[in-house]
């Protein structure tokens, strides 16, 4: 009778043969153009972050990488579809605090768990939100702002998204406004409607409102962070204004896959999407945009993301939203 060792010795090639064609499928990917879905409209800051991305992770694996826009519901659509795609690494979402972090506490029907339905790829930095009013509202400052709405009661502001709204209902609350929200499906018809002076405000994402500021089409007063932007040092925080002292309020970008995506080629990508994110030949392109890239291992994306949804419960309460 032959010993354990030597049946041992003769099983060894049939696993390695047997293994042979899963190795192959994980060195092979990827081997088909891969969907990377967007929330949001096309230029909006992460639509315009998601182009550049994909462009260089295309390049990276050899691969086509098609961004595939689908906003409304406040990202909620495009978050269904990622969540019911196959968790085979071929379609992604680049995505940020609205879908993960806010929706849970601004909408009462989610058809997608934020934590259980997702993969934590990579995260991929922040977008700095600014408030920018219609040049033709007489403030020029934070300050002069909230002067201006105590004596305009009803004085609307507008989003796209759930930073927008959030922010928009803080400022509100801190400062003791009537503010009334108008919400849009995505920042572009929102910006459109605050340069047409159609309504006077909104926080927009620097990514997606900068270039209207430039050309004066917009006027910023400060941004939302608790310290000075390194892509806007001239705009002051709003918690340098008196009545919004400790306001911060920060959106964040990242990339997902759906449940239970293979680890190895999470780990791969995470490892295309982290080098992108501290290239210095990519960082001008993603700096014009206003857009502070960074990387994260999948494990701290997790951990940050489970932090945010906390964070973010806690500021849609303290802000006096009621989920819709």
């Amino acid at each position: 009778m032959p010993s354990l060792t030597t049946l041992l010795r003769a099983a060894l090639p049939l696993l390695s043969l047997a293994a042979a064609p899963f190795a192959a499928a994980a060195d092979a990917y990827p081997s088909k153009p891969i969907r990377m879905v967007v929330p949001f409209a096309a230029g909006s800051g992460t639509d315009a972050v998601a182009r550049i991305t994909a462009k260089e992770l295309g390049d990276a694996l050899k691969a086509n990488v098609v961004v595939d826009n689908r906003p409304g519901a406040n990202g909620a659509i495009a978050a269904e579809i990622v969540a019911q795609a196959a968790p085979d690494g071929y379609t992604l979402f680049m995505t940020t605090n609205t879908t993960h972090s806010a929706n849970p506490s601004l909408m009462k029907k989610l058809p997608y768990d934020p934590i259980r339905d997702f993969t934590p790829v990579a995260r991929m930095g922040n977008l700095p939100f600014m408030l920018v009013v219609n040049p033709k509202l007489p403030v020029k400052t934070v300050a002069d702002l909230i002067a201006y709405a105590r004596t305009h009661p009803g004085m609307s502001y507008a989003s796209g998204n759930s930073t927008g709204i959030v922010s928009g209902a803080t400022l509100g609350r801190m400062a003791g406004l009537d503010l009334l929200h108008v919400p849009y499906k995505s920042t572009p018809p929102a910006m459109t409607d605050v340069i047409a002076g159609q309504v006077p405000m909104m926080f927009v994402d620097v990514a997606a409102g900068i270039a209207n500021v430039k050309a004066g089409k917009l006027r910023a007063l400060a941004v939302t962070t608790a310290q000075r932007s390194r892509l806007l040092p001239e705009l002051p925080p709003l918690a340098d204004t008196p009545e919004l002292k400790g306001f911060d309020i920060t959106s964040w970008n990242g990339v997902f896959a759906p449940a239970k995506a293979p680890a190895e080629v999470v780990e791969r990508l995470n490892r295309e999407l982290s080098r992108i994110a501290a290239s210095k030949e990519v960082a001008p392109r993603f700096e014009a945009l206003g857009f502070e890239a960074f990387g994260q291992s999948p494990k701290q994306f997790s951990g940050f993301v489970a932090g945010e949804l906390v964070k973010w419960t806690k500021l849609v309460k303290d802000a006096g939203i009621q989920p819709e």
